[in-house]
Formats: C-alpha cells, structure tokens, sequence
C-alpha cells in the first residue's frame, strides 16, 4: 500500500450547515450542501489540453469519494484491501494521516462511497457498510465509532450506503433504512443516540440527507427507495412523505430547495418532480407542482440557474443525454449527445459556469444557455483510474479537484500572472 505524489510543472504558478469559506468546501457537495463555489477570478476558458496540472496523488484507494477541504487540509476515501481508510493530505498533496473506518465495500461496484465531512476540527465519515465515525481532523486521533446499520438494523441494499454524514448543530444523521428506524441522529461529540425517525417503511437509498430551514421549521429532507420524506430536525418527527418510487431503488439525488419548492431527481424514466411546502407552525405538508418525466437525473447531480436545469438525463437508460429543463413550464428546452456519459455526469457551478465530468472521463467547462449547450472548453482526465468517474469536481480556492479511482487531479483555475 502507497501513497504517492506526482509534481506537474504549471506555465506559472442553504442556512449554512457549516459556515462558508471560500478557501474551504468542508463536506460533500460544499458549506451550504448546494454544489455551488463562491469562487472568482478563475479561468473563463482552458488551454486546449485543460487548465495546467499542479499535481497528482495516487494511492488513494478505490472508490467514488470526492475530496473535502478544510483548515488547509484535504480529506477522502478509498478501499484498500479490506479496509476502507480516510485520508487527509495537505494542499501539496502530502500524506498527513491515514486512519480505517470499517471494512471495504466489496458487492456491487466495491470501493468507498462517502466523501468525509470536517465541522469544528472533527471529521465525520460512513462507510459502504454503516461504519460512521468521529476523527480529530488534524490528527486522524479516533474519538468515537457506530455501525448504525447494527444498531439500528438496517436493511441492506445493493450497492451500500452511499451517504455522505450531515451535521446539523450538534447532531450527525444517518439513515439505516430499517423496518423500525429509518433515520437517526447521534451526538457528534459521543455517538450516542439522540433521536431516531419512525414511520417511513421504506428501505435507505444512495441520496445524503441535507438541511432545509424554511417557514420557521427546520427539516431534514432525504429520498428512500421509493419516496422522498421531510424530518423534524429537533425531535425526528416524520413531517411529510412523497411518493417517488425508483427502479431498483436507485434514488441518488439529495433533494434540492429552492425558493419554497423542493424538486426530485430519479432515474429509468422517473423524471423530476417540483413539490411546493407548505409549513404551518410545527408541520408541514407538499403537493405537486409538476413532473416531467423526460430530465431523469441517476446520479451526477442537477444545477438550477436563472430559471433553468442543466444536467445529464438518463433516457429511461435509452438515450443518454445532457439537457435543459425550463422550471416555469416544465419543459425540457434541449438535449445534446455532446456531453453525454454511460450513465451519468458530475457537476458543480462556480462563477456562472457549470463544471461537468462524465463518467467516460470527459470534463467540460460549459456557460448555462437555455438555447442550447455551449461548452466552452474540454479535456479528458488522464488515463490511470479505474471504473466510471462518479465523483463530483470540487472547485476551492482556485483549484478544481477531480478523483478518479486511486487518483486526485489537482488544476490551476487561477489566471496567469
């Protein structure tokens, strides 16, 4: 087992769930577990073999994890061997600790899942088998570990668990998916159980929770197998639950809110789903504003801007495109083959521009137009990783962090001096 580093010569050198840095992107999918950088002054366009390539670890192990930033330091996952280990490196790309959490994923599609998520110097982390744990985040120092799946017993699904750890206040929630227990949260400074969620009958999914305070009532909202489900997030009250069943159980995306709505993204057909909430005190109840079948979002994450979403749709695993959907009238505005992956494609959004990976390795920098896909410019990620790239880019302080099985890619997205 080695980590090893590669120095690439350059031309020249929501309510927030954690507060927001510019120069951190502490947790899967950033402070705000929106996917959007509050970056500026980057690249408008690259070179036409990408932008300059700072440098390279390998090493990491297998898996889909994308990278966590905090503090001057980043963090991921991968299975080696039969463990799975989080490692922390600094922003040269040097090892600073490795520690385990758990054993290897080793069913379908085998390798870590969950990107790590760092919160007042502790680092949470779940494993593919329900390990989540607490670690000193500067030292690797374990402080406490649960298999929420035993404790809770949870029912096991295909392809793991898949969710990324959410913290709110002094909570950390997962979601084990049990006949009884569908959601719990455990103090973040113990691991002792604070409350768990009841009443949902559904199995866990692959989608992470997140935070949507809204109306006065703050909840947390996930999707199951077969639904999505909003959770009181003082008490684990079951508030609400939406029909939103998924082929196979293949719910991936976390629900995303906007402006009073919630909208749903499921793969095979499913489509998207626009629920309105309406909060009254302590409760809440959704209806449906629209669904569009044909903006099938399976994995790779969906980006709202000025009244359009942008993302890859899955076809009904048919016709595999990227596409545009008008939120006003629900219509899918155009599709293009152009940026299209076997299943799936990863985005972020930082300073009006949409970063897209495709799970064929393909990443583009494209500026949102509801009039059709304009790229501005392409490269394809070095050969080396192995399986899909699922993970999704990061774009934190100037750099674009892309993983790719054993391999983080580290670009300049800063001008020339």
């Amino acid at each position: 087992m080695r980590v090893g580093r590669r120095l690439t010569a350059v031309a020249s050198l929501l309510v927030a769930v954690i507060p927001a840095s510019a120069q951190n992107w502490p947790q899967f999918h950033g402070p705000l577990r929106d996917n959007r950088s509050t970056e500026t002054g980057l690249l408008g366009e690259w070179p036409a073999g990408g932008p300059p390539l700072l440098w390279t670890a390998e090493g990491l192990g297998d898996g889909y994890s994308t990278v966590a930033i905090a503090d001057g330091r980043l963090y991921t996952t991968g299975d080696v061997g039969e463990d799975l280990l989080i490692t922390a490196l600094d922003l040269s790309g040097q090892v600073l600790w490795r520690q385990r959490n758990g054993a290897a994923f080793t069913r379908a599609y085998p390798g870590s899942r969950s990107t790590p998520t760092v919160v007042d110097g502790k680092l949470y982390c779940s494993g593919g088998n329900g390990d989540l744990a607490c670690f000193d985040a500067a030292t690797g120092e374990p402080s406490w570990s649960v298999n929420f799946m035993q404790r809770f017993t949870g029912r096991e699904v295909t392809w793991g668990v898949a969710e990324s750890a959410l913290v709110v206040d002094d909570l950390v929630i997962c979601c084990p998916g049990g006949q009884e227990v569908f959601m719990a949260a455990l103090d973040r400074l113990t691991g002792e159980t604070r409350w768990t969620c009841t009443g949902v009958g559904d199995e866990h999914a692959y989608a992470s929770p997140g935070l949507v305070d809204y109306g006065g009532l703050r909840q947390i909202v996930t999707m199951t197998n077969r639904s999505a489900i909003g959770v009181a997030a003082d008490s684990g009250r079951l508030l609400w639950q939406f029909p939103h069943e998924a082929p196979y159980g293949v719910n991936c995306d976390t629900p995303v809110f906007h402006d009073g709505h919630l909208y749903l993204f499921t793969t095979w057909g499913r489509g998207a789903t626009k629920l309105r909430l309406n909060v009254e005190g302590e409760n809440c109840s959704v209806e449906q504003v629209w669904h569009n079948a044909e903006f099938d979002n399976e994995h790779g994450g969906t980006m709202l801007v000025d009244g359009y979403w942008y993302g890859h749709a899955d076809g009904n695993h048919k016709r595999r495109h990227f596409a545009c959907l008008e939120d006003a009238s629900a219509r899918v505005v155009w599709t293009s083959d152009e940026l299209s992956g076997q299943a799936s494609a990863a985005l972020t959004f930082a300073e009006g521009l949409l970063y897209v990976v495709t799970d064929q390795g393909d990443v583009a920098l494209v500026r949102p137009n509801p009039e059709r896909l304009e790229i501005i410019s392409r490269f394809r990620i070095p050969e080396g990783g192995a399986g899909p790239v699922w993970a999704y880019p990061v774009v934190c302080a100037g750099r674009l962090y892309l993983r790719h099985g054993q391999f983080l890619y580290v670009y300049d997205l800063r001008p020339a001096a």
